[in-house]
């Protein structure tokens, strides 16, 4: 038994796909930095080669479909464990079958992706409608700011919905668990590394804007029909701490 190890990007997934087929059977894929070696488990270090992964891109792109590529995309970027093995248990079959592969849910290799695809597709929905924007700086130089903890690792695909929303505005919408954020400003966005430190202070109308938005909140809220166990079950509580009107202190 061999586990291959990789360094956790997308291309370094398809780079072991390539070796799956040419060098060996991979019978677990693991990210190089959290893998637990084993007495029982050889383990083999795959370093990511853009041309074997551009190989295996395209070919799932043509031997299966662009849709079935951007569901592995998705299902790459989801927090489930073991996601590596899925996807290739996936493509295996996909390469097999063909584009008939997205209709087959009885598959548990089918099944068991479309699952980690729909766990990022909920987490976009949710964000496109509950990121919230602070400003900071001042003058000329201002920019919009919304930090962000999703579960999984997706604010790249909320990017070109809130790029062309604020097309005149420079904003960053900052992945605090994997310090990094979409950088926009006039409707072009790209994704970088990034850490709190280095944004300017708050715009000192920020805070006023703030409990203005508090207190509309309040104020159109209908008492007699608050529920919290509906209200938890379309917003659950991880995602609260950076809503301005369900936090007091508006950070």
């Amino acid at each position: 038994m061999t586990d291959y190890l990789y360094d956790g990007t997308f291309e370094g997934l398809l780079t072991c796909i390539y070796e799956h087929y040419y060098s060996g059977r991979a019978d677990g894929i693991f990210r190089s930095d959290e893998y637990q070696r084993s007495m029982l488990c050889d383990c083999c270090a795959v370093e990511t080669d853009p041309v074997k992964a551009r190989k295996v891109y395209e070919a799932i792109e043509c031997k299966i479909s662009p849709f079935d590529l951007r569901r592995i995309y998705r299902a790459f970027r989801s927090c489930v464990d073991g996601r590596e093995m899925m996807i290739l248990k996936y493509a295996v079959l996909g390469f097999r079958v063909g584009s008939r592969i997205s209709s087959l849910h009885g598959e548990p290799a089918v099944y068991d992706v479309q699952q980690a695809e729909n766990k990022v597709a909920t987490e976009i929905d949710k964000f496109r409608g509950i990121v919230r924007f602070s400003v900071l700086g001042d003058g000329e130089k201002k920019i919009y700011y919304a930090p962000v903890e999703p579960d999984n690792d997706m604010i790249e695909f909320i990017a070109e919905h809130f790029s062309d929303r604020f097309r005149d505005q420079a904003f960053v919408i900052h992945d605090l668990k994997r310090a990094k954020a979409v950088i926009s400003a006039r409707g072009e966005w790209y994704i970088s590394d990034f850490e709190k430190e280095k944004l300017p202070p708050l715009d000192p109308d920020e805070e006023r804007f703030r409990e203005l938005w508090r207190m509309y909140f309040d104020t159109i809220a209908i008492r007699e029909r608050t529920n919290p166990q509906c209200q938890a079950h379309f917003l659950p509580k991880r995602y609260r701490n950076y809503l301005t009107e369900m936090n007091d202190t508006g950070k």
